[in-house]
């Protein structure tokens, strides 16, 4: 089993633990494993107790569970208290902003026992009543909870994409002889994955349709199947599936309409014609040949969006997407000093073993105590850690930043002179996320006029599928980087893709570059660059207007410029 799966099995004993009121002790040597497995690099199946009992914070009882876990996929102690907890009560524990005691209050004062009966006495006013909670609460709890149904079902595409690949594979095996492309959503990169479509090229449906019911992790909707398509969902976790069956003839056909927006494909181009017609009018022996048909250049499924991909198409004026290969460095990352799992120098050598030019560290501000904000000392001691880790590990550079939180009014945690000593900084939203549209606006474009303000983080603070953004005008936000010089970045974290993709072409038309950033608070988070590559293709973005594919030489530049003409 992955490290993080195993992991996260000892984050919720913790969190079930709390809520039943065991011993803090106890509960305190779980979330104490918890962190230490999260520094481990090699895969824990693959070590024996003995050699998990000598990882520092990780004692014998924790090690047998290891192994109970990779033997088992589950360890006792955890399976006891799921069964002693309603499993509604198991997801409330997911609710943003409220931990496990004040689930405890939920569960047993109000007697909620699934989300939907604590949706209920929201809105019948009992939740603000219990001690400890109040009007707002409920009303963040209520908004919570409308949030979640409304996503239910839903994956992000990094939780996807295993899966519609595994599925891949498993129908290639069940029909081997047959042309198959996963589409839909997934192959437009979509940030948000409500069912995994694919495209399968026969001549003979029916045997193809029996092939399908054989897969062990799929379960049929017949009612909704037909003999051109098979509809049903993973049987593991409910996600919709669709499988259409089409002439291999038509197979190219089939995948173009099943990989592009319904704009894309309504467009007009000349005068009466859009896509929809030219694919209507014969087969074709590849999408290519499609739009070689309609007179333009292959779009990219990603850009299949209904923006302007059509008339630079037409003209060949497509551009050329970044790739993951032509990034330099990484951009905003965390370690120890703040709440990353790794140090500085674990941080920088892996960077530069992926190949990497450069690592800018940027941990949490001040302001940001519960994740270990960084005191002004704690500042000049990371800085001097930097130049020494710079003449060691040469000519790889890691750049001193930070992630400044924006406060309320819009301006940075830190006075100037402690400002002045960072390459850059990057500035971030973490807390007061209830401000209207006009001033969440205003709060992000004061923070941008600060001179010292290299870079803005996640403009809305959005986690998908968890919480919403805070409202934001996105190009009075977008145009004050124009004017400012203020780079945007791409949030890599899947949870986050922020900068979100439609707004990456305004960004380009003003002239804002970007950046792709991890946010990694370990290791294995610079592995989400992809899914911000993802991000920026969808909006058109280009190499050229990437900051971080820029050499060490462009970036250095760059920074102490910028900082030179801060008067």
């Amino acid at each position: 089993m992955e490290n993080k799966k195993i992991i996260k099995q000892f984050k919720l004993a913790a969190e079930l633990m709390e809520l039943h009121d065991e011993n803090p002790f106890k509960i305190r040597s779980y979330t104490n494993a918890v962190g230490a497995l999260e520094l481990v690099e090699e895969p824990l199946e693959t070590l024996a107790q003995a050699q998990l009992e000598s990882i520092q914070g990780v004692g014998k009882g924790i090690a047998a569970k290891i192994v109970e876990i990779n033997e088992k996929g589950t360890f006792a102690e955890l399976d006891q208290m799921l069964q002693v907890t309603p499993p509604g009560v198991v997801e409330m524990l997911r609710i943003k902003g409220i931990g496990p005691k004040k689930v405890r209050n939920l569960w047993k004062e109000l007697g909620a026992e699934t989300v939907e009966e604590l949706l209920e006495a929201c809105e019948l006013d009992k939740v603000s009543k219990l001690k400890g909670f109040g009007a707002k609460t409920q009303e963040n709890i209520k908004q919570a909870l409308l949030f979640t149904q409304q996503n239910r079902g839903k994956l992000l595409y990094a939780e996807a994409e295993l899966v519609a690949e595994q599925l891949l594979q498993s129908i290639k095996n069940a029909v081997p002889e047959a042309q198959v492309e996963l589409a839909g959503e997934m192959r437009r990169r979509m940030e948000i994955i409500t069912v995994l479509q694919f495209i399968l090229a026969t001549d003979a449906p029916a045997q193809a349709h029996e092939a399908l019911q054989g897969i062990t992790e799929l379960q049929e909707d017949q009612k909704n199947s037909g003999p051109f398509a098979w509809r049903g969902a993973l049987a593991e976790s409910g996600m919709p599936v669709e499988v259409k069956l089409v002439p291999e003839e038509r197979f190219a056909n089939e995948l173009l309409l099943t990989s592009s927006s319904v704009e894309h494909l309504a467009q007009l181009f000349t005068g009466s014609t859009n896509l929809l017609t030219v694919v209507r009018e014969q087969g074709y022996a590849s999408e290519a040949d499609i739009y070689k048909s309609a007179g333009m250049a292959y779009v990219a499924p990603e850009l299949r969006e209904g923006t302007n991909e059509l008339e630079l198409a037409l003209q060949n004026k497509l551009p050329q997407l970044l790739e993951l290969s032509d990034l330099k460095g990484i951009l905003h990352n965390h370690s120890t000093y703040s709440d990353g799992a790794h140090t500085l120098e674990q941080m920088a050598t892996y960077c530069r073993d992926m190949g990497y030019e450069y690592l800018g560290i940027s941990d949490h501000s001040k302001t940001a105590a519960y994740a270990g904000g960084l005191r002004e000392g704690d500042v000049l001691r990371q800085q001097k850690e930097i130049d020494e880790l710079n003449k060691k590990l040469a000519p790889f550079r890691i750049f001193k930043g930070i992630e400044s939180d924006i406060l309320g009014d819009g301006s940075l945690d830190y006075d100037a002179d402690i400002l002045k000593t960072f390459d850059f900084i990057v500035a971030s939203i973490h807390s007061t996320l209830n401000m209207d549209e006009q001033r969440a606006t205003a709060r992000l474009i004061t923070a941008i006029e600060n001179p010292y303000t290299t870079m803005l983080g996640h403009p809305t603070g959005r986690l998908l599928l968890r919480r919403e953004g805070y409202p934001i005008n996105h190009k009075m936000v977008i145009d004050a980087c124009a004017a400012n010089n203020v780079i945007i970045e791409i949030n890599s974290n899947p949870w986050r893709l922020d900068l979100d993709w439609r707004y990456v072409q305004y960004a380009l038309e003003r002239g804002v570059m970007l950046s792709i950033n991890p946010d990694a608070h370990h290791t294995s988070g610079y592995d989400d660059m992809k899914y911000g590559v993802l991000v920026g293709r969808k909006g058109g973005l280009t190499k050229e207007m990437t900051f971080n594919a820029k050499p060490l030489e462009e970036v250095e530049k760059h920074f102490r410029e910028r900082k030179e003409k801060i008067k």
